[in-house]
């Protein structure tokens, strides 16, 4: 990607095991500390590397990349971050929550309940600064994109699409169906890290 950056893919036609992979890459690259790295930004199925050609080579950090240990798990481990999220589920938070749960052929509760079941990864960060992708969900919360999107779609929206998971972390246009709403901050450009969620974190939704 030029000449201060490699794209490593996975191969992986899974999605879970794909991500389970470019997350595993990315933490030991980090803890690794290649000299000469600047970036590591992970995504579902890929991960950029950058760095400074002043002070490294793309030969030297694809090295690096072939060596570094991973290990791949689709589970959490003590090194890896749950954060709780707090959502309101009712029809004024999640205007999509009823006929999301008609499209499934589920109660709300039942949906509700899925959806806060098990803490969700953290696939990537991406979209608009601070949105997370998270899951993957099970096939039993599964839903299409919205075939007409929103213009404008509230800050702090939880939404179901695409077999993942995602909050709003600012008023954007969206596709995805709306089923709660957070007063969780999820982007803060004063904060350090500004997002509040990483690729690589999990997620446990918890009813408020």
């Amino acid at each position: 990607m030029g000449e201060a950056a490699l794209l490593v893919e996975a191969r992986e036609p899974d999605v879970a095991l794909a991500n389970d992979h470019v997350s595993a890459l990315a933490r030991s690259l980090t803890h690794e500390r290649v000299a000469g790295v600047q970036v590591i930004q992970p995504t579902i199925n890929s991960m950029l590397v950058r760095f400074d050609p002043l002070i490294t080579t793309a030969d030297a950090v694809r090295r690096h990349i072939e060596r570094s240990t991973t290990r791949p798990s689709s589970t959490l481990d003590a090194q890896q971050r749950i954060v709780q999220i707090p959502v309101r589920y009712d029809g004024d938070a999640g205007p999509d929550l009823a006929e999301a749960a008609h499209a499934l052929g589920v109660a709300e509760a039942q949906l509700i309940a899925a959806h806060c079941a098990e803490p969700w990864r953290v696939l990537m960060i991406g979209f608009a600064p601070g949105f997370p992708y998270i899951g993957p969900l099970p096939s039993a919360l599964n839903l299409p994109r919205r075939s007409t999107p929103r213009s404008a779609v509230p800050a702090s929206s939880v939404a179901i699409a695409a077999g993942m998971t995602g909050i709003y972390p600012s008023a954007l246009p969206g596709g995805w169906h709306l089923i709660g709403r957070t007063d969780v901050t999820l982007f803060d450009p004063q904060r350090e890290p500004p997002s509040l969620l990483q690729a690589g974190d999990w997620v446990r939704f918890v009813p408020s």
